[in-house]
């Protein structure tokens, strides 16, 4: 199966890279794609993610063909 991984803003400073499309074999959620995309790189506090447009939680699975999206947390006033 395969999806494709999007990186937002600052995000793509840190993991060196702003989309990359990914195989996998095994059920993954939101949290192992950046684990297994990032490596070593730790997903800032508050990131916001989503899969195919939808804001959605970081245990949310994925299927064959989505898109997840990384977003750094966001400030404002």
């Amino acid at each position: 199966m395969s999806i494709k991984v999007k990186f937002f803003a600052s995000l793509t400073d840190l993991v060196g890279m702003k989309e990359i499309d990914i195989e996998f074999e095994s059920e993954l959620n939101v949290i192992n794609v950046w684990q297994s995309v990032c490596g070593t790189a730790q997903m800032p506090a508050g990131c916001l993610y989503a899969i195919n447009h939808d804001y959605c939680e970081p245990d949310q699975l994925l299927k064959d063909g989505d898109e997840v999206a990384y977003f750094p947390p966001l400030t404002g006033g």
